[in-house]
């Protein structure tokens, strides 16, 4: 029997790799091993029973994959982004097929054994609240970020910045082009001495201190993540900042600030607001600010007229329940309702890329402590949705797009620099 499901599970292999121009291994439960092509095998594929390749790939729920991965079905071992790159091949494959051709494969996947690792359901996750109130923010917020922050110490490096470096060169160490990117917003929000910032959903609070540090600014951070408020209050004291920093633990729609801010920053956060409440958003950003005063949005967006990509459905389930990606154009139409006034775009999904290709190296490098701290689910969890977040990057799909906006005095005035020399010269 087992011979058998070997040389049914090879068939469909041979279907998904049709055309596929790079080689890897595919290592069977019983110690069989195949291959596609010849040369170099860039990634090992371990299926762990005769069922694995069935529970991969059938019942097409597109966060099915990711749930065999984790939950042991399967293991990747080797280049997790050239198995990314197998992905690929394989979405395009059978985006490109004719109906009979998908119904042949199906017939295939049916043959094999109907069989899965049991889901652990105290970890199994949780699909997207119906709501985007206060409370199911909180949750959704809480099921991500509340996790030991010296979890993501281990892969994001000491600036703890959990958003995209900004790289001169790709083999930049990740430290230093996390200093630049913090560099990089200050200028283009042209912070001096003296000043107040509001940076809402501020993390660990590394780009405050930052600010505080380097710019001579005061600053107040808004976060909706416990965990995350402790650590940076903690920081905060022990950098001897806390009588120039304030965290604040609240939502949004929270905020009482009234024209106090110079300039407010929100840098990565608003994929977690959604279309439904991005103009509540927006409304407190402009009120917050005073007139005069610029706001840096930094966020990833979605292709204009795209849909969500399938692989999608596995981060906002285990990572990211509440998230939601805009399109740069319905953020500027939001912002413009509110007073805000485009000055600036930029589009840095190259950033992106290269920021998660480092996360995850750092990341299997410290496997270990990351299960210590964790679990293996939790591990894995991480390792697929940031390898497989390059995909949306490379391809254009998601961008990462900071839009410099001013709230203009009653008069119209700006008071912004004729050029931006002075973001590039830092």
């Amino acid at each position: 029997m087992p011979d058998a499901v070997v040389s049914q599970s090879i068939h469909v292999l041979e279907s998904l790799t049709h055309g596929y121009l790079s080689n890897f291994t595919i290592r069977f439960w019983n110690g069989e091993t195949w291959q596609p092509g010849k040369g170099e095998s860039g990634f090992k594929v371990a299926l762990k029973h005769p069922g694995a390749l069935r529970a991969m790939f059938w019942p097409f729920d597109k966060a099915g994959l990711g749930e065999s991965y984790i939950f042991d079905d399967f293991d990747i071992e080797g280049d997790i982004f050239a198995f990314v790159g197998w992905l690929k091949h394989i979405v395009a494959l059978i985006e490109s097929r004719s109906t009979l051709s998908k119904l042949n494969l199906l017939r295939w996947l049916m043959r094999l054994p109907k069989q899965r690792n049991p889901r652990d359901l105290s970890v199994l996750g949780k699909p997207r609240s119906a709501g985007q109130g206060i409370e199911a923010d909180r949750r959704g917020i809480s099921l991500h970020y509340n996790r030991p922050s010296d979890f993501y110490g281990l892969f994001l490096g000491k600036a703890m910045q959990y958003t995209c470096s900004y790289f001169q060169h790709a083999d930049d160490d990740l430290d230093d082009s996390q200093h630049r990117k913090l560099d990089y917003i200050c200028n283009k929000l042209r912070l001096e001495p003296g000043q107040r910032l509001l940076d809402i959903g501020c993390g660990w609070g590394g780009l405050l201190r930052h600010a505080v540090q380097h710019f001579g600014v005061t600053g107040v951070g808004i976060t909706l993540a416990g965990e995350q408020a402790s650590w940076a209050e903690k920081t905060n004291k022990d950098s001897g900042l806390s009588d120039r920093i304030q965290i604040v633990y609240c939502d949004y729609r929270e905020m009482k600030f009234e024209q106090e801010f110079d300039a407010v920053s929100s840098v990565g956060m608003t994929e977690e607001v959604g279309n439904r409440n991005l103009p509540i958003y927006l409304r407190g950003v402009s009120k917050a600010l005073k007139q005069g005063g610029v706001y840096l949005h930094h966020a990833i967006n979605l292709r204009p007229h795209t849909p969500f990509p399938q692989w999608t459905a596995f981060a906002r389930k285990y990572v990211f329940p509440n998230g939601d990606l805009q399109t740069l154009p319905f953020v500027h139409n939001a912002a413009a309702r509110v007073g805000l006034e485009v000055r600036d775009v930029e589009n840095l999904r190259e950033h992106y890329s290269l920021t998660l290709q480092k996360w995850v190296r750092r990341l299997e490098a410290n496997r270990e402590a990351a299960i210590d701290m964790t679990d293996e689910v939790t591990y894995r969890i991480y390792r697929l949705y940031m390898a497989g977040a390059t995909m949306g990057f490379d391809r254009g799909i998601y961008q990462l797009n900071q839009t410099l906006f001013v709230k203009p005095e009653d008069t119209g005035a700006a008071h912004l620099p004729l050029t931006r020399a002075k973001w590039y010269a830092s």
